[in-house]
């Protein structure tokens, strides 16, 4: 379903930084080595700092999505990012994937995440984003419960909210049986609109990432997608994925710039915090 947007406006461009600082090395990757944490403190001590001059620049605002971890490693950063304007979201507590946890487990991490925020900013996020984009059976329950506005992990639109199901049912000798919708609102998340996969190295038992791909091969990418979506999605939504220890980076951060010059220059674009469109599509 497009968006309705303001009046005047044509299509949504929401930017959206993980602030996953230490958390994503600690939790996700299971490392604490003194060059994993510097890689994580170089978010918070040089990223956001840097992200938050350049939305400044602009008078955008934007969404951060910030893990429990983050948020008490870092809180006079979160507190600043808040006070900004912009909006927090919950990122999980260490950054670990809610996949395969009990419901029980998830409960307490999602509970343990939201504590850890309102400890700083004084309130509940009402916008969820899974560490590693993927979510369990119960997650989007688990978040309806908890009263959550919106998710944005999943990927069934590039430029089109929809409403989250539930209950989907995977055959493997049949065909799939979709399950019902609820009133979690998606705004849908893409590998390919986020920093991490073309720019950061980094290595698994399973994977190696060697990173390093030149801006200007990023921006064609991502300005592309934009173009594709002002031309021919009306209503639609743009959402770009950054990490504040990724796109901090000098080169980086210019061709950030860049591309905010380069969407600016088109009429009608309303730059929104992901929370602001969401409610704009409930109503």
């Amino acid at each position: 379903m497009p968006l309705k947007l303001p009046k005047g406006k044509k299509c949504a461009v929401c930017l959206t930084f993980d602030f996953d600082a230490i958390s994503l090395w600690a939790g996700t990757f299971g490392t604490s080595s003194p060059v994993a944490v510097s890689r994580g403190e170089f978010g918070a001590r040089v990223g956001v700092p840097r992200i938050l001059e350049l939305l400044d620049k602009y008078g955008i605002k934007a969404t951060f999505f910030v893990p429990g971890h983050t948020a008490d490693t870092f809180p006079e950063v979160t507190k600043l990012i808040c006070e900004k304007g912009h909006e927090i979201g919950h990122h999980g507590y260490c950054h670990e994937s809610p996949v395969n946890m009990k419901y029980e487990d998830e409960v307490k991490v999602l509970e343990k995440g939201v504590n850890s925020l309102k400890k700083v900013i004084g309130e509940a996020p009402k916008g969820y984003r899974s560490p590693d984009w993927d979510i369990s059976q119960n997650t989007i329950d688990i978040l309806l419960d908890h009263g959550f506005i919106y998710d944005s992990s999943l990927m069934r639109q590039d430029f089109n909210a929809y409403k989250c199901r539930r209950g989907d049912k995977v055959h493997t000798d049949r065909a799939c049986e979709f399950g019902e919708e609820t009133n979690l609102i998606e705004i849908p998340a893409s590998w390919d609109m986020d920093d991490f996969p073309p720019f950061e190295p980094y290595e698994t038992q399973q994977h190696l990432s060697p990173g390093l791909s030149a801006p200007s091969a990023v921006f064609e990418i991502w300005s592309g997608n934009f173009d594709y979506m002002y031309r021919y999605v009306k209503g639609g939504i743009y959402i770009l994925t950054c990490h504040p220890q990724v796109i901090g980076r000098g080169h980086r951060i210019l061709m950030l710039d860049k591309l905010i010059r380069y969407i600016r220059k088109h009429p009608g674009v309303w730059f929104a915090r992901v929370i602001d469109v969401a409610k704009t599509w409930i109503d």
